[in-house]
């Protein structure tokens, strides 16, 4: 993933008032993996896949992260 959409991530987690330990729970990944994606510490936890990456760049497309219906409509969602 790119810093754009850790950023994003990481507001999103304060905005909720949650830790990452939380995010380990509500996802039942082990925390050392949320912290090496959001870290980008190295490895595939926080990376998109290499085929990913050359299906976006050859179609001149971007990921990024955007709020889900449940924020739009004013509803709280996962808690």
């Amino acid at each position: 993933m790119n810093d754009e959409i850790r950023a994003q991530v990481a507001a999103r987690l304060k905005e909720k008032g949650m830790s990452r330990a939380d995010l380990a729970r509500a996802t039942g990944i082990h925390p050392n993996h949320i912290t090496r994606a959001l870290n980008n510490t190295g490895g595939r936890g926080g990376n998109v896949p290499p085929v990913w990456q050359a299906i976006l760049e050859a179609l001149d497309l971007r990921l990024t992260v955007a709020p889900g219906a449940a924020k739009e409509s004013g509803e709280e969602e996962g808690r």
